[in-house]
């Protein structure tokens, strides 16, 4: 509902779309914590992991790649299907040009805001789940701002990656392993304060991508750009 209020903030009245998606987030951590308010405290029903049988028991790669609930594998699957159909499709051809030009795109009979709002719809669901994940599975329970200024890396994780799909799957486990590895060493009770140890994910996760980062070509030429139906 957020993104298709997005959409419409952006494409419909062409309003700054930076000015429309800081208000939103202010907008929807309001929103989110009237609404959760009962719901803390609740834990829900715990997601099942899957079962592969014999491959959850290799030594080492078993319980790294075989021991995992279904949304993960999902996840991966959407990763390589967004792939897929950016490069291999008529419809992520077109939603490429359309990023790339709108005005070309636009000359060529598609429907720019049309497109502009679907993928926008697509993003937002897909931010929709990584939510419900974070609160149904990997907590799992509400409180308020839990997530903690994730979905400020996950913004941070497109614009590093270039634009690739591969590489923000890669930059996205780079940001969990070492979000799991600070906490496993708060565990062990090393001598290192909580602060710098909560923080470090973040400050190593966007100075790692920074360096990684070398094809600033790869964003789309219109990236940002407000669409006037009239030109």
């Amino acid at each position: 509902m957020l993104s298709l209020l997005f959409a419409f903030l952006t494409q419909i009245t062409l309003a700054n779309q930076v000015a429309s998606g800081l208000a939103l987030t202010l907008f929807g951590l309001g929103l989110s914590a009237l609404l959760g308010q009962s719901y803390v405290g609740i834990k829900p029903p715990r997601l099942n992991d899957i079962n592969f049988g014999p491959l959850a028991d290799i030594p080492v790669i078993g319980p790294i790649l075989f021991t995992h609930d279904i949304i993960l594998y999902l996840g991966i699957a959407l990763v390589a299907a967004t792939w897929a159909v950016l490069k291999y499709t008529r419809a992520g051809l077109i939603l490429r040009a359309v990023g790339e030009s709108h005005d070309a795109a636009h000359a060529l009979g598609y429907k720019v805001v049309r497109i502009r709002t679907l993928a926008i719809l697509f993003g937002g669901a897909c931010a929709g789940i990584g939510g419900a994940y974070i609160s149904l599975i990997r907590v799992p329970q509400w409180t308020e701002g839990m997530t903690a200024g994730v979905g400020w890396i996950a913004l941070a994780l497109v614009v590093f990656a270039s634009w690739k799909p591969w590489r923000l799957l890669l930059g996205a486990y780079l940001f969990g392993g070492i979000t799991q590895l600070q906490l496993n060493l708060q565990g062990a009770g090393v001598a290192i304060p909580v602060e710098y140890l909560a923080m470090s994910p973040y400050v190593i996760t966007i100075i790692v991508l920074v360096i990684l980062s070398r094809d600033k070509s790869a964003a789309p030429a219109c990236l940002g750009r407000t669409f006037h139906a009239s030109s």
